[in-house]
């Protein structure tokens, strides 16, 4: 938005050497007058303009340093968080954990047995498992293990992060401690006179077939199918929602038995012969051959954040627990939030999928305002987060007088969110939660993949949410009378 400056007055000299500096009055100009700045509009006005249909909004804005409220529209009506929890899973693991905190995946002979151990590392991909078959088969030296076995209790196992969601969205796959490309197989297809899929654990260098996971495809459409039979998994795939060809990912439900399909395969490529692989629920003691670390926790979530994965979300919320189940770790993450003074929340998971959780934007707020916070999470958020879908219509990379928005969105069916830090062009900080939910659509879509309406209506939301942010962020008007035409 560009701003007019309207210059009035005159520079006047000093006329008396008794005095080292003499301030002048400006003397208008005819006919020039400084314009009256146009008032803010309100969250409530902002809200009907935004053409949302019932959809209620939340909003919550407190300067920095302080928390003092600056802009408040029903702040304490708690609504679904979406993925801006995980700003709060990020502060709960930090403090839990550690900023340096690593996960390890490791590779272990235990008598005529090699077992790869998974210690959750949620961004192992085949390209790092290779390395580690490597380094596996380097130690093993000429040894023949007589077995193979997978182990991944480091973390419970959950078939799904949410139960209710369509069978095929890659970002609701099963977890345990074994994880392997985030728990996703790529699938790729070319029909022509039949469809013929093709299953694999990609990565950047290498791309294995997935042996474990197998698809068809039926003719017509309707839902997804998604079978476990005899350790295997298996993909039914309506016709109707394939083209001649094309590629998707797809969630894994036996992540030990899918890594240690691709291990078997990565070692055999690395010269250690393998035996199929087993799952195994306790963890047999044995020595080290190898060892692959994580990232340190702060780089997980920068990744976590940017690219909002909800399985690493689970993972650093539930090792940050220590909790038995998923719903006992997202307790233990809303006992924290209290503890902090922040307030409660209704909690169901840590990624904000769930479609129970609840959180106001008044708490958000209070948690992300703490100078700690401040200092632990805004260096890991992503810069004019409403960019990758405004485009140059976001106006939040803090140029020509726009804000500078540092921030995490978080998107359901129906539910659009934006909470973290803004600098006005005055420079004044502000910690912010902008919170906007239709929850009967929203109950009405819940597990659908792209329901009718919902990219407009998410649009419309986010273009919502940058204006309110505008309005927090704008600079007061300056100080002395408006200038009356003469």
């Amino acid at each position: 938005m560009k701003r007019r400056h309207f210059l009035a007055g005159s520079l006047a000299a000093c006329a008396s050497g008794a005095l080292a500096e003499t301030t002048v009055p400006p003397v208008p100009t005819p006919g020039a007058r400084r314009p009256r700045a146009k008032p803010a509009q309100s969250p409530a006005a902002l809200l009907a303009r935004a053409k949302l249909g019932d959809a209620q909004m939340g909003v919550a804005v407190a300067d920095l340093p302080g928390g003092a409220s600056v802009l408040s529209h029903d702040a304490e009506t708690p609504l679904p968080p979406a993925s801006t929890l995980k700003v709060v899973t990020a502060l709960f693991a930090r403090d839990r954990l550690g900023a340096d905190h690593r996960f390890a995946t490791r590779v272990l002979r235990a008598g005529d047995t090699l077992v790869l151990a998974g210690g959750g590392d949620p961004e192992l991909d085949t390209d790092g498992l290779a390395a580690l078959a490597a380094d596996s088969a380097k130690a093993a030296g000429g040894w023949t293990p007589a077995r193979f076995v997978v182990w991944g209790g480091a973390l419970p196992r959950l078939p799904a992060i949410s139960a209710g969601q369509a069978a095929q969205l890659a970002y609701n796959p099963a977890l345990s401690g074994m994880i392997l490309n985030f728990n996703r197989v790529h699938l790729g297809w070319r029909c022509e006179a039949g469809c013929t899929p093709a299953l694999e654990a990609r990565a950047d260098g290498r791309s294995p077939r997935a042996y474990s996971v197998g698809a068809g495809v039926r003719p017509g459409g309707g839902p997804w199918g998604h079978i476990l039979a005899g350790g295997r998994e298996h993909w039914d795939i309506p016709r109707g929602d394939l083209g001649k060809s094309g590629t998707r990912w797809l969630p894994v439900r036996r992540p030990e038995a899918y890594a240690g399909d691709v291990f078997q395969t990565l070692c055999r490529a690395a010269g250690l012969a393998l035996p199929a692989p087993e799952v195994v629920e306790s963890l047999p003691d044995g020595d080290e051959l190898a060892l692959r670390d994580s990232k340190p926790l702060d780089a997980l979530l920068r990744g976590m954040l940017e690219y909002s994965t909800n399985l690493t979300a689970e993972v650093i919320g539930l090792s940050a627990s220590g909790a038995g189940d998923l719903r006992q770790s997202a307790q233990a993450m809303a006992d924290w939030l209290r503890q902090t003074g922040a307030g409660d929340a209704v909690l169901a998971d840590h990624s904000g999928l769930s479609a129970e959780s609840r959180i106001a934007p008044a708490v958000l707020v209070r948690l992300l305002a703490r100078p700690e916070s401040v200092a632990a999470l805004r260096p890991l958020l992503k810069r004019d987060p409403l960019r990758d879908v405004l485009g140059a219509a976001s106006r939040g990379d803090g140029g020509r007088g726009a804000p500078l928005v540092e921030a995490k969105t978080g998107t359901l069916n129906f539910v659009s969110n934006l909470a973290g830090y803004a600098r006005g062009a005055d420079g004044a900080e502000r910690a912010f939660a902008v919170m906007v939910a239709d929850l009967p659509r929203r109950a009405a879509s819940e597990g659908a993949e792209l329901p009718a309406g919902v990219l407009t209506w998410t649009e419309r939301a986010k273009r919502l949410q940058r204006d309110v942010v505008e309005v927090a962020c704008r600079p007061a008007s300056p100080p002395g009378p408006v200038l009356a035409e003469i």
